[in-house]
């Protein structure tokens, strides 16, 4: 008996629980929409490159001379290092850490809020660097009206440049939405992750039209 009841124990069949981790719909929704926006951008590319190739080379290269290399340089530098200050609110999120944990100069301690205030910092400082740039271009007679050169660089930019400003109105936003709650949970982490990808999109975007404009003049 004992050696029926053991093999009827062993040809049973064992069910194994499997657990489907479904995605999350607005991280999902998010890249989704972030798809349509490279396209946005590659039609803008797409009409930079016309441009370009339709204007004559020594009049392009003369509106191009007026670009100052070495300010969107630190610009640019700036904004690149914004995504790395993001990331790190991402991870203070993922860690269910609001606030710091120690004094405002131990930024070992930084929680969510102080990183994503320093990305905000960061972001308005390139804004302010462009705007900054226009001003100058425009006294030297550089204006989206002055030629084909102006009206692709300027469109190219300035949508940039709008895309980042949503950005920071996002992170008002999820500071806003995390102090109002009174618990930081996983509501709160999953806004700033999917914030998180939409500014290291916008800082990705700028990297490429950086190198076009500015480098392959």
């Amino acid at each position: 008996m004992a050696v029926v009841s053991t093999a009827t124990a062993a040809a049973t069949p064992t069910h194994q629980h499997v657990t489907v981790n479904r995605p999350n719909p607005v991280s999902v929704g998010t890249i989704v929409w972030l798809a349509s926006e490279l396209m946005f951008f590659a039609a803008l590319f797409a009409m930079y490159f016309t441009v370009r190739q339709t204007m004559p080379a020594e009049e392009w290269a003369l509106q191009a001379d007026k670009l100052n290399i070495t300010f969107s340089t630190i610009n640019t530098i700036v904004l690149v290092l914004s995504s790395f200050t993001c990331q790190w609110a991402v991870f203070k999120a993922e860690q269910f850490k609001p606030s710091r944990s120690g004094k405002l100069f131990q930024f070992w301690t930084w929680g969510m809020h102080e990183w994503l205030t320093m990305t905000y910092l960061m972001g308005a400082f390139f804004i302010g660097g462009q705007i900054f740039e226009y001003t100058e271009l425009v006294h030297q007679g550089l204006t989206i009206s002055s030629s084909p050169y102006g009206s692709v660089f300027y469109m190219t930019t300035g949508f940039h440049g709008l895309h980042v400003t949503g950005g920071l109105i996002a992170f008002l936003f999820v500071l806003g939405r995390s102090f109002a709650a009174k618990r930081f949970g996983h509501h709160e982490a999953t806004t700033t992750i999917v914030t998180s990808y939409y500014w290291h999109f916008v800082d990705v975007v700028w990297i490429a039209l950086f190198a076009v404009i500015y480098l392959l003049r």
